[in-house]
């Protein structure tokens, strides 16, 4: 059977979740086909993409106004191509303010519709579940407190899990990975993770950077390392380094932050993604996010959580110690980092938490993902 696919991504992050999602829907319906707006691995696995998906990467509250015409623009003819020629199915995979309007009009042209990744509605808007209901066939979720939100407003639902969490290993062989990167096996390495995003390394690069030096300074034994994403970061990093804390031994690679966490014995690292990439790597970790003083006051007024960090939100308490706005100084991050370093700290009870966190989101997240379509489908027929 040929299965026609709709699919839009907005930026690398959901491009490497739909592409084994496509390769678990191929392993159902060997004859599908796709097309949309596709990053570098859907083009790969033979999709057809209607516009670069680079035209859909914009961030934060502001930059997106000023693409507002040409977004808009993406969008409405987006839909009148889907509606002209109706795929068997449409996924929007995260994008939720650019997705869900496809999927809306979509549903009401009977279209199954589903959204993989679910917005953070949990946590702002939870108006916006309305608007969800009227555009969602099948909601895909990475965790399972989003799941939980779901099915408590009968919207249909599956926790599919993590990707990342059938990717990373249960055990992490650390000294054989600080040996992979220069290291002799018994080096105390902190990794610093400041980021990929510009507005991140403008914000925290230099407190990151404060807050290393004053660890060195506590123990002149400690070693550090850097992952950043381009050269031009690398540069900015490096400048800065330079500027002030010329003494400090960092090593500064490009790329490979899953190299540089599992050498790790602990991370600095801003909220995001990476948080989850440390809690795999069952690394202790400090958090740290600062942002657009405008900005956040505007986040703060909107967003009802108690945690930013993820390891935080999957179990409802402070998991780990998260440093937000002018909270996240080099006095409280490092004295936080310095924490996990002392040998009366228990390890072993943070790694036991993480490894069950590990195995609640090891899900074969793909698979369950396109089983969950594939059911959604057989019911609509």
């Amino acid at each position: 059977m040929t299965l026609r696919v709709g699919i839009v991504v907005g930026e690398i992050s959901g491009d490497n979740l739909a592409a084994p999602l496509i390769q678990s829907l191929r392993s159902l319906y060997p004859d599908l086909i796709f097309e949309g707006i596709l990053g570098p691995k859907l083009l790969e696995a033979g999709g057809r993409t209607l516009y670069p998906m680079d035209r859909l990467s914009v961030m934060g509250f502001f930059a997106p106004l000023a693409r507002l015409p040409e977004l808009l623009r993406i969008r409405r003819h987006l839909i009148q191509h889907f509606c002209a020629n109706p795929p068997d199915l449409f996924i929007g995979v995260d994008s939720p303010d650019f997705n869900l309007g496809i999927e809306k009009v979509l549903k009401k042209n009977g279209i199954p519709t589903v959204h993989y990744v679910s917005p953070s509605v949990w946590a702002w808007r939870k108006g916006r579940i309305r608007g969800i209901q009227k555009a969602v066939d099948l909601m895909l979720t990475l965790f399972p407190f989003e799941a939980k939100f779901y099915e408590a407003n009968q919207i249909p639902v599956c926790f599919a899990g993590h990707p990342l969490a059938d990717q990373i290993p249960l055990e992490i062989d650390t000294k054989q990975a600080k040996r992979n990167l220069g290291f002799q096996e018994d080096a105390q390495v902190i990794a610093v993770l400041p980021g990929s995003r510009h507005n991140e390394l403008k914000y925290l690069a230099e407190i990151f950077i404060l807050t290393a030096n004053r660890c060195f300074k506590k123990n002149k034994n400690l070693q550090f390392i850097v992952p950043l994403v381009s050269e031009e970061h690398r540069n900015y990093f490096e400048n800065l380094c330079h500027k002030i804390a010329p003494e400090m031994p960092i090593k500064i690679i490009r790329g490979n932050a899953e190299r540089v966490i599992a050498a790790a014995d602990a991370v600095l690292v801003t909220s995001g993604t990476a948080t989850l990439e440390v809690l795999l790597h069952k690394k202790p970790m400090v958090v740290a996010y600062r942002m657009h003083p405008l900005t956040y006051q505007i986040a703060k007024r909107l967003v009802k959580i108690p945690y930013i960090a993820l390891p935080n939100l999957l179990v409802g308490e402070a998991l780990v110690p998260e440093f937000i706005q002018a909270a996240a100084t080099p006095e409280n991050l490092s004295a936080a980092l310095m924490k996990y370093l002392e040998p009366s700290y228990d390890r072993k009870k943070l790694v036991d938490q993480f490894r069950a966190l590990h195995l609640t989101l090891k899900q074969d997240a793909s698979f369950k993902a396109a089983e969950a379509i594939h059911r959604m489908l057989d019911r609509s027929k």
